[in-house]
């Protein structure tokens, strides 16, 4: 779907993302969240390789340049979130966008609910995204969350949970669009796990052009003695020293 208000090279690019977008993705179908977990389980994050091919990532990388896609555009060093700037999207998302949140949902939903009864929670997330988007409208976070992170030279972000209102799915994934080396040097994704009674543990992540990472919003169950405790995350990027790195971040909960 596409809106009425954007230009004929928008439309070309926005049909290109969605029909090579779905292709792109549709081995998604294969990966079972028992897998994710455990890998989840043993280092606080899960990657999946190659999960966009080159083109898509570029076709992405060429939407910040326009408006008509984008609700917002924060410049982070303005609210001491760091150096660079990121986009939201606004609705209608783009197709791969969208169709990356639709299926990657009912997979990480179910990670999500054992998480639920691992700490002890009470909430229940359904099996589609939709309903539980329907959710999420239902308490005022209507605002999509899904954007574009670009950082040049010297630009890093500061470990930080995205936390939006009272929904909060328990995962959420970033997409490396630009090629390490290539388009930029430094920058890597950072993730921290604070643990009680111990130091934080640092992970750095490695990702090249199409890799995913999927990673806890806020916290995760640990397994202890006594049963599960729950782990502390944070996320960032640090410093880029040459290029142009831009991400894609998809969240399932959306703002108020």
């Amino acid at each position: 779907m596409i809106s009425p208000t954007v230009n004929p090279r928008a439309r070309t690019e926005h049909a290109s993302i969605s029909q090579a977008g779905t292709e792109g993705i549709a081995a998604l179908s294969t990966i079972e969240a028992t897998t994710l977990e455990t890998e989840i389980a043993a280092q606080g994050f899960a990657r999946l390789p190659q999960l966009l091919p080159d083109k898509i990532c570029r076709d992405l990388i060429a939407l910040y340049a326009s408006t008509e896609n984008f609700r917002s555009r924060v410049v982070m060093e303005r609210h001491g979130y760091g150096r660079g700037e990121y986009k939201y999207f606004n609705y209608p998302l783009p197709g791969i966008v969208a169709k990356l949140r639709e299926r990657l949902y009912p997979v990480l939903a179910t990670i999500a609910n054992r998480w639920q009864q691992q700490l002890n929670g009470d909430r229940l997330y359904p099996s589609t995204h939709a309903a539980y988007l329907d959710a999420c409208h239902a308490a005022g976070q209507i605002r999509p969350t899904p954007l574009l992170l670009r950082y040049e030279a010297g630009d890093f972000n500061c470990l930080h949970q995205d936390i939006y209102g009272e929904h909060v799915f328990p995962l959420q994934v970033a997409i490396l669009l630009s090629q390490p080396g290539a388009d930029f040097a430094g920058g890597e994704f950072i993730l921290t796990e604070q643990r009680p009674r111990r130091q934080s543990r640092a992970s750095v992540v490695p990702l090249i052009q199409g890799d995913a990472v999927i990673f806890p919003v806020r916290e995760r169950p640990i397994a202890g003695s006594k049963g599960f405790y729950r782990g502390q995350m944070r996320h960032g990027v640090s410093q880029v020293h040459r290029g142009l790195r831009y991400t894609l971040g998809v969240i399932f909960h959306d703002a108020a």
